[in-house]
């Protein structure tokens, strides 16, 4: 039995290992493309700062001091190079500070929404999902299932200014902005949370009815299996995998939807970090955070693709050695033989 773990423990390690190692291609993708398209977007950030009547001296040496003066390979080099020896993303070209400062300032603020947002997706669109499934065309599937498609359909910020102007404004049971408390942040987690409560119910609900057709669900009830154990034991477990999937996909989506809610709801995170960078043509700006998000996601995709190990042994099985591949079959083989025999 411990020999058993032990070589389950191995080939799960292997796994994480595999994944962990394809993350830096991608992120090394990210840091060329973002920069790439920073460099070749019209404007000119030296000209922003020093203004259109400077002379070319002090726009040449407004340039050289940011870094601007070399070319566009020169540039990337320098950037990249300072994220690998120093883990530094630059300085923001209008306020002089450090970019790594910043995020470190705002990084746990979006976190924990993003966090929050798609706990409350997950704890409140798979049980209505699920209710959904099992009572088919009854009144509660018909609201649940118009619900989520009228909140998949509004975009992020008419739902959050929305619900600010209604619960914020009109009734006024919960601040408007900033965040001073516990009540300050119900509304940006709701607003951010709805479209993933959508999501995660019609996707929970598509996968039950699949799920619960199926012929080893009728001999689950055959043999007596009572209805909530079937639900559980039976059809939740094997309709998981697209569900986490889904899940995964929602923590992107959160995290790219706080751009808007963090400006509406006045929330100093990445979001309204990046989108400040943007106005300004304040590129630094715009790569780290676009980086860090990225960074964000793929942690959250590599937490996913691991849970499928512990959900389907098939996808663990995948990654076990030639080796000990090669002993299984051989061992099936003589257990056929003698089975024949």
């Amino acid at each position: 039995m411990h020999r058993f773990l032990r070589k389950e423990g191995c080939n799960l390690a292997k796994y994480i290992l595999k994944r962990i190692l394809w993350m830096i291609p991608v992120m090394f993708g990210v840091v060329v493309i973002v920069f790439t398209i920073s460099y070749f977007t019209p404007g000119d950030p030296v000209q922003n700062i020093v203004g259109m009547y400077a002379t070319p001296e002090q726009y040449a040496r407004k340039a050289a001091e940011l870094g601007l003066d070399k070319g566009y390979f020169g540039q990337l080099f320098s950037y990249i190079w300072g994220i690998i020896s120093r883990f530094d993303f630059g300085k923001s070209f209008l306020s002089n500070l450090r970019i790594v400062d910043e995020l470190e300032k705002r990084f746990l603020i979006t976190v924990r929404l993003g966090l929050s947002s798609v706990a409350v997706s997950v704890l409140v669109g798979m049980p209505l999902g699920i209710l959904s499934a099992i009572r088919q065309y009854k009144p509660i599937d018909f609201v649940c299932t118009i619900s989520a498609l009228i909140f998949a359909a509004i975009p992020g910020f008419v739902l959050s200014l929305v619900c600010l102007l209604f619960f914020g404004v009109k009734l006024r049971w919960v601040p408007v902005g900033g965040i001073s408390g516990f009540s300050s942040w119900i509304l940006p987690v709701l607003t951010s949370a709805l479209p993933g409560v959508a999501l995660i119910l019609r996707q929970t609900r598509t996968n039950m009815l699949e799920v619960i057709r199926q012929d080893y669900i009728r001999t689950a009830r055959a043999k007596g299996l009572t209805e909530r154990v079937i639900r559980r034991k039976h059809a939740l477990k094997n309709c998981l995998i697209p569900i986490v999937t889904v899940i995964g996909g929602t923590v992107a989506f959160v995290l790219a939807g706080a751009l808007i809610t963090e400006n509406v709801f006045n929330i100093r995170g990445l979001g309204s970090y990046l989108y400040t960078g943007i106005l300004s043509r304040d590129y630094p700006i715009i790569n780290g955070c676009v980086l860090l998000i990225a960074f964000i996601v793929c942690v959250c995709n590599l937490l996913v693709d691991i849970s499928y190990t512990f959900i389907d042994p098939r996808i663990r099985a995948q990654y076990s050695s030639a080796k000990e591949k090669t002993k299984n079959i051989g061992q099936a083989a003589k257990r056929e033989e003698a089975a024949g025999a």
